[in-house]
């Protein structure tokens, strides 16, 4: 996998735009992914750049196979992964073959279930 900075502009804004929209301040960073590339498409402004992308890609694009582990279970289909940190969380929505991370500061857990739903919308639109 290598880093990758080419996103299609309209989807950029469209990830940029639904993220502030549902996170607001909150909103760390956006970074999109694919298997093969990974590019940030947000970060904010009092953050460093110094986070390995391509090291939390390679984790983060497990997601593409283990969404087939959860087919078919009692708990329906899966949304997205949430991972908290001692300063944020990391939300992963993957839809077709496009997936994303957002990292934001500490939020309402409600905003994450309306951050994955407008993400997987704006994946799925990309994927038509």
């Amino acid at each position: 996998m290598e880093e990758d900075s080419e996103i299609d502009p309209g989807l950029a804004d469209e990830l940029v735009s639904v993220c502030r929209t549902v996170v607001g301040d909150e909103l760390r960073s956006i970074t999109h992914f694919t298997e093969d590339t990974v590019g940030q498409v947000y970060l904010r402004s009092d953050l460093e750049r110094t986070a390995d992308l391509v090291g939390f890609a390679e984790h983060e694009r497990m997601g593409f196979r283990s969404q087939s582990a959860y087919r078919n279970t009692q708990l329906g289909d899966y949304e997205a992964t949430i991972r908290m940190f001692e300063q944020g969380f990391l939300t992963r929505v993957i839809q077709g073959g496009h997936g994303v991370w957002v990292t934001t500061d500490s939020m309402d857990i409600n905003r994450f279930e309306e951050l994955s739903a407008a993400l997987k919308s704006v994946l799925g639109d990309a994927d038509a």
